[in-house]
This record gives structure tokens, sequence and C-alpha cells, in this order.
């Protein structure tokens, strides 16, 4: 291969790679649709592999996730008809998924969309997880109150742990008396 081929082999690498990524951070997560897998923080890499495989990794936000078989199917067909035709989608559950691993994008779109984001995930040591069992009231935040997504009061209250899906609570304003949903900080 003449020095000048490799410099054109390589552009036409990285603009596969770009097209692979762009078709696969277009993907929406099938439980959270204002959000792509990308804004979520689930998919992990994209990547092309030595034989032009395209390699896509995600992470599921906990590893029983219901929705992980549809964000492979999903992320598989965008790639295919972004014009791949060899891809894998992987699953890696280490390093875990956390609610910090939506992007600033994905918070925005999930309070436009009347969905309270997470706060800050509590930080946990490198050893057992513990558990505390308490028949009292439960906070839900390690920081600061739940803001209400529609008028932004921090007077808020928790009136379910579970909505829709595992990943999300309940919850209802105060000051304007809406519910509205608040995604649990893992």
């Amino acid at each position: 291969m003449s020095a000048t081929a490799r410099p054109a082999l390589d552009a036409g690498l990285d603009a596969a790679l770009d097209d692979a990524r762009a078709a696969a951070e277009s993907v929406c997560d099938p439980e959270l649709p204002m959000l792509t897998l990308a804004d979520l923080g689930v998919l992990r890499d994209v990547r092309i592999e030595d034989d032009g495989a395209v390699t896509a990794v995600l992470t599921p936000t906990y590893s029983g996730c219901p929705a992980l078989a549809e964000m492979r199917a999903d992320l598989d067909a965008a790639l295919r008809s972004a014009g791949f035709s060899t891809v894998h989608v992987r699953t890696e559950l280490s390093p875990p998924w956390s609610t910090d691993d939506i992007t600033a994008e994905g918070r925005r779109k999930l309070a436009e969309s009347g969905i309270a984001p997470p706060g800050r995930a509590p930080r946990r040591s490198g050893g057992p997880i513990p558990v505390t069992l308490t028949l009292g009231p439960r906070t839900t935040r390690t920081e600061d109150a739940v803001r209400c997504p529609r008028c932004g009061s921090p007077d808020t209250e928790e009136t379910s742990r579970f909505g829709a899906t595992a990943c999300k609570a309940l919850r209802r304003c105060r000051a304007c008396r809406e519910p509205f949903e608040q995604v649990k900080e893992i």
C-alpha cells in the first residue's frame, strides 16, 4: 500500500465510524422515548472492528432491565439501516450504569417532558452495598429536594416509590398540585 493510500483508508474508516456513531446515537430509549440511548448514558461505545463489523456496547440501567432486548434490536436495526451489514451489540455490566451517566441534554429533555431528572447518585465504596430496612418515611434524593418539572417548586412529595418503570417514582407537587414522575438515583 502506498503512503498516500493509507490516509485515504483512514479517512474512509473515520467516516464510517462517524456514520455508525450517528446511527447508534439516534436510537431512542424504549421506556423514555424523549431520550436517546446516548442521552441516557447506556450507549457506552461504538467501534468498527478489523473485519469491518460494527460493535455497539450497551450497559443497561440495571441487570434485569426488561427494555434491554428492545434496545439491542433497535440498535441493530439502526446500524443496518445506515448500511452496516455486520452488527454486534454487546452488553457490558461493568462498570455499572449510574444516573450520573445521564447527559446534561438528557436531563434537560426529561424536565421538558415533565419527568424530574435524578439528583446525584449516592457514592458507594467498592465493598458490599449496605441495606437499611426502615418503616419510616424515605428520602429519595442524595442532595436537594426533588423540584417539580412544571413549576419548579421544591415542595414535592413521593406518592409511590414505583412508577411506570422500576427506575421511576411517582411524585406530586404541593404548589401546583400536578403529579409527575422522577427518575430515581442509582
